[in-house]
């Protein structure tokens, strides 16, 4: 008999494999992106000394629109780059989370494009 396949855990699956393989520093630090039904999150972090450079998420006080849709998540992408290009930030390796890169990932990946980031 055949178990159903849990979702999440072949995304963590994912996640570790891309984590061994791509890593923040402070002059490239990584765009981390996590989403869950109903909000989508985006952190900027160097990994060598383990800091959140730049946060934003759909559940912040300035956020007004519903948070687990793709117009959010242009919000969000534009939230964190801007953000991060405040602080001197201008190049990222981005960091899907084992998500694919469609529908609202995506959006969240133009929209800081759009907004300054490299990557």
């Amino acid at each position: 008999m055949f178990k159903k396949q849990d979702k999440n855990k072949a995304r963590q699956k994912r996640h570790l494999r891309v984590r061994n393989r791509v890593s923040g520093t402070a002059a490239r630090p990584r765009l981390n992106v996590f989403r869950s039904l109903s909000n989508i999150y985006a952190q900027i972090i160097d990994d060598v000394n383990g800091v959140t450079l730049a946060a934003a998420s759909s559940k912040d006080k300035d956020f007004a629109n519903y948070g687990g849709n793709v117009e959010a998540a242009k919000a969000v992408g534009a939230a964190v780059a801007k953000s991060a290009i405040d602080k001197g930030i201008t190049e990222v390796v981005f960091d899907r989370s084992g998500y694919v890169y469609h529908g609202r990932i995506a959006a969240l990946a133009d929209a800081a494009r759009e907004a300054g980031l490299k990557f």
